[in-house]
């Protein structure tokens, strides 16, 4: 897994354009915003996105559990379901449940197990592309769906989400994986260097 590609070019959105890419999706209809959000603030894979239903939303506790895709071995080699839940903002989930009717669709145990958004990942694709193409996102190698989930891994990791946190949220079989988003770099990286400046500058200050 790499943050740069064989050229130097990033593969994830910077603050920046995770914003706008966020702005511009709330100006889009109820199920193509919803899709958007759902990958800015969850870091899940696009597939993942599509196999979530309204049973896997909990709507009072706040968050949203993702089966993981990557395959997973017990001790006896067998594969292994596994689930990961994730804290969302409520403004978020308040916008899924009116657009999408989550808290109806849990009184049906049929509606609660169906996918929310209920298209191809093909076509979520070309959604998720458009609207950064709209959003004024440069069309290059961090625009694209995927670039979102890095995206999320940096964000988290510039403010301060413990790496084992971060990587139960992603759902990442080893640390090592995960540590990946810790060496940020360019507009990420100032963003720690200027915590360490305005922490110096304080005990300049102290010690003056």
């Amino acid at each position: 897994m790499r943050l740069y590609d064989p050229a130097g070019n990033r593969l994830y959105l910077n603050a920046e354009e995770r914003a706008t890419f966020l702005a511009g999706a709330r100006r889009q209809p109820a199920r193509d915003r919803t899709l958007c959000e759902t990958l800015h603030f969850t870091g899940c894979r696009p597939s993942e996105l599509l196999e979530i239903t309204p049973a896997r939303v909990d709507l009072s506790g706040g968050a949203i559990a993702i089966r993981s895709l990557k395959k997973r071995k017990d001790a006896s080699g067998a594969a292994r379901i596994v689930f990961r839940t994730l804290p969302v903002p409520p403004d978020y989930l308040d916008t899924l449940n009116t657009a999408h009717g989550i808290r109806e669709a849990q009184k049906s145990r049929k509606k609660a197990a169906q996918s929310i958004w209920g298209i191809s990942r093909v076509w979520a694709w070309k959604i998720v592309k458009r609207i950064m193409i709209e959003a004024g996102i440069p069309d290059g190698p961090q625009c694209s769906p995927k670039v979102l989930r890095h995206g999320f891994g940096i964000n988290a990791a510039v403010n301060g989400v413990p790496l084992n946190m971060l990587q139960k949220w992603m759902g990442h079989a080893q640390l090592s994986t995960t540590a990946i988003y810790a060496d940020a770099t360019g507009k990420e990286e100032q963003n720690i260097a200027a915590r360490m400046w305005g922490l110096g500058g304080i005990a300049d200050r102290l010690a003056g």
